[in-house]
């Protein structure tokens, strides 16, 4: 511990020598911080995105209504709505999405605001995942682990959920637990994974070129090497889309019931887990960010963040983390941290 403290003190110098913090009130931030301070970035980069030109005209409000078809009337009714509005006042509308995103972002960033900043994430990401990615396509049966189901938005509010710096933390193996508890959270993440599983199974994934298909309409617009990966993805997937989708299935549930067997094995899995949203994430063509189009990084960035916060601590690690953790909250509470 007095080496931990010893690496703070000298991380903090330079911002002790302008004057930016006092010794007394800076602490190095823990794995969770660090973790917290990741999604802010992510908020960030959504925000920039939102101010491209494109999200300024109707093409914009053109992509949110293709999200309706297929939903039950009273999902698309509100998705329909809403994008009429944003037609019809593009300017204004988006840059105060852009904005309410940068905004979360540097709250989150913030650490006097992170409790409000991620609260205000859920709010913004239940929106959006509603009338904006017309519930990430799960109910019109678009949904496929390689589209960016079921809504990148969803897993923005699941992370801030685990993620939620609470002052008394509950002991668990991982940094997604001290929150909500490890059980809760080892079930939150059965959910998803599994849940992608079953969709990698239907037939907007396993059928003949389906899979295929959707990774090589990734590549338009995307730079030559990227471009080329997704179409030469695509073209295998043509040739072995149905095989493709059932090893995604069988992968995707060895992640998902990974985070319950013992450490060496979940360490495995998490691993895995990493590989499995990197491979998404390439397929997603990155989430179209290059393209000038997309709106967000897409599910596979997401997904590989949310399975750092599951990584198996050991418990020297999990011991210091919680301290440094604790003192800051301590810290932020004490009428000199206020």
């Amino acid at each position: 511990m007095a080496s931990q403290a010893a690496d703070a003190r000298a991380r903090a110098g330079w911002l002790r020598g302008i004057g930016a913090v006092h010794e007394e009130s800076w602490t190095a931030p823990g794995l969770r911080r660090r973790l917290q301070l990741v999604l802010a970035g992510i908020w960030l980069l959504d925000g920039v995105l939102q101010f491209q030109a494109f999200m300024f005209s109707k093409g914009f409000a053109r992509m949110l209504v293709a999200t309706a078809p297929g939903n039950p009337a009273v999902i698309a009714d509100p998705i329909n709505w809403s994008a009429k509005i944003i037609a019809d006042r593009p300017t204004a509308t988006n840059a105060i999405f852009a904005l309410i995103q940068v905004a979360i972002g540097l709250g989150i960033a913030w650490r006097p605001a992170r409790k409000l900043a991620l609260g205000a994430s859920v709010v913004w990401a239940l929106a959006v995942w509603w009338l904006g990615e017309g519930l990430g396509g799960v109910l019109n049966g678009a949904a496929s682990p390689v589209n960016g189901a079921p809504g990148a938005v969803i897993i923005y509010a699941l992370l801030a959920v685990l993620l939620w710096p609470g002052v008394a933390d509950r002991a668990a193996p991982f940094v997604a637990g001290r929150f909500t508890g490890a059980n809760v959270a080892r079930a939150l993440w059965l959910v998803l994974w599994g849940s992608l599983a079953y969709m990698a199974l239907l037939p907007a994934t396993r059928a003949p070129k389906a899979l295929g298909g959707m990774v090589s309409g990734m590549a338009s617009g995307q730079p030559g090497w990227l471009a080329s990966l997704d179409n030469h993805l695509g073209a295998f997937g043509n040739s072995h889309g149905p095989a493709v989708a059932v090893v995604l299935a069988v992968v995707l549930t060895l992640v998902a019931v990974s985070v319950c067997l013992p450490r060496p094995a979940a360490r495995a899995g998490i691993v895995l887990a990493i590989v499995t949203a990197a491979f998404i994430w390439a397929a997603e063509g990155l989430g179209g960010i290059l393209t000038r189009g997309g709106t967000d990084p897409n599910s596979g960035l997401l997904l590989v963040l949310l399975a750092l916060t599951f990584w198996p601590l050991g418990r020297a690690v999990l011991s210091s983390t919680g301290q440094s953790d604790a003192m800051a909250a301590t810290r932020l509470e004490s009428p000199e941290g206020a």
